[in-house]
């Protein structure tokens, strides 16, 4: 009798579960926890959104996989206005469940496998690197196709660019954009760019302060007005407090996302259409995404300066969510030295080997705890 094959992917253990033992520890404080280890939403979802929920509750039939025209217009609008893309065909939009579910799965839709090359950010959202593996292909990470050897180069055939990045928050401005997309598009390979956190810009990169808006890779900028082999991928999680949504979507090559749609449709990767609707109204309305920043602008500037007095080295962290920083210790010690204040931070071994020796603290708390995090960070030094 043979041998019987296992069940189950072979996947690495999801790395949140080794930050329990410090969770435990967190807990012990006696004013509570403060979890700043992962950014999920702590505000309301705005109201105008709710509501359009609501009016689309009464759903019997069945969405579209490729989304309704009214809200693939909202996405091509509001990449013109908000992202300086114009000219962006309905058609080459589609909603997903979520960027997670799309970031796993892209590369097993675009047709990748064995032999293949996936190239990922060098400290880089670990599903990336997930995403290679479930469809057999090779993940490196890499910032450069020119850090690259000739011969993983020439099997290179999907790259993920983060921009802003996480967990570092680093920006690629156009120029840097344009040389990565030259790159890829030399040998034929795709180009993704996450952009998630595109509306999260500070400094030099938030229009509110002077600053310019985080370039796209649809920018003509960087695509030279040809949308050929390269997609943005956008969630509506952080600018709208939509996580428990899951409202996302993907613009681009109009070319390859036909076969992107058929591929959804078999496997029924479809967005519910009441979400579809809540992302429609959601897209139209800025004045809830620019008095949402304003909180995280608030909490960066009271979280910041308090870390750095604690003894970490905050690096890049120009965009997005979170703040990256180094305590010049192992990351582990410094995950406990927080936890023993009852603060949760991210360890940065999460994110890659490039990652060892940071933590990502997020800003994704109320102002109740974040003022709480900061008044013990204060009191520890």
């Amino acid at each position: 009798m043979s041998e019987r094959r296992g069940f189950g992917l072979d996947l690495p253990d999801y790395p949140w579960n080794a930050l329990a033992p410090y969770r435990e520890l967190a807990q012990q404080h006696p004013d509570g926890v403060v979890d700043l280890s992962i950014g999920t939403p702590v505000d309301p979802t705005p109201l105008v959104v709710q509501d359009a929920l609501a009016a689309a509750a009464d759903a019997p039939g069945y969405p579209t996989t490729h989304g309704t025209p009214a809200l693939r217009e909202a996405v091509a609008a509001w990449y013109a206005e908000r992202r300086s893309v114009p000219g962006l065909d309905p058609d080459a939009v589609m909603p997903t469940v979520g960027s997670k579910e799309l970031v796993a799965w892209l590369p097993l839709l675009l047709g990748l496998g064995p032999g293949d090359v996936v190239v990922r950010p060098v400290v880089a959202y670990p599903t990336y690197d997930i995403g290679a593996r479930l469809a057999g292909a090779e993940s490196v990470a890499a910032d450069s196709l020119d850090e690259l050897e000739p011969s993983v180069r020439a099997r290179v055939r999907m790259v993920w660019v983060n921009s802003p990045g996480n967990p570092t928050g680093i920006v690629r401005d156009a120029a840097s954009l344009r040389e990565l997309v030259d790159q890829a598009r030399a040998q034929g390979a795709v180009v993704v760019s996450d952009e998630c956190y595109a509306e999260l810009g500070w400094g030099a990169w938030d229009p509110a302060e002077g600053g310019e808006p985080v370039p796209s890779v649809l920018d003509p900028r960087v695509s030279g007005g040809d949308m050929s082999l390269l997609f943005s991928a956008y969630s509506l999680s952080k600018q709208s407090n939509l996580a428990g949504y899951r409202a996302a979507f993907l613009a681009g090559d109009p070319a390859l996302m036909p076969s992107l749609i058929n591929s959804r449709k078999h496997a029924g990767m479809i967005v519910a259409y009441p979400v579809q609707e809540a992302m429609r109204v959601a897209l139209g309305d800025t004045a809830h995404v620019a008095a949402q920043k304003s909180l995280y602008r608030q909490r960066r500037a009271a979280l910041k300066p308090a870390v750095e007095a604690f003894g970490l080295s905050i690096e890049h962290s120009e965009a997005g969510l979170y703040l990256w920083g180094s305590a010049g210790e192992d990351t582990w010690t410094t995950v406990e030295r927080f936890a023993r204040l009852g603060i949760v931070v991210g360890p940065g071994t999460f994110y890659g080997e490039a990652g060892h020796g940071f933590v990502r603290l997020s800003l994704t708390a109320t102002d109740e705890r974040m003022a709480a995090a900061v008044q013990r960070l204060e009191r520890a030094v």
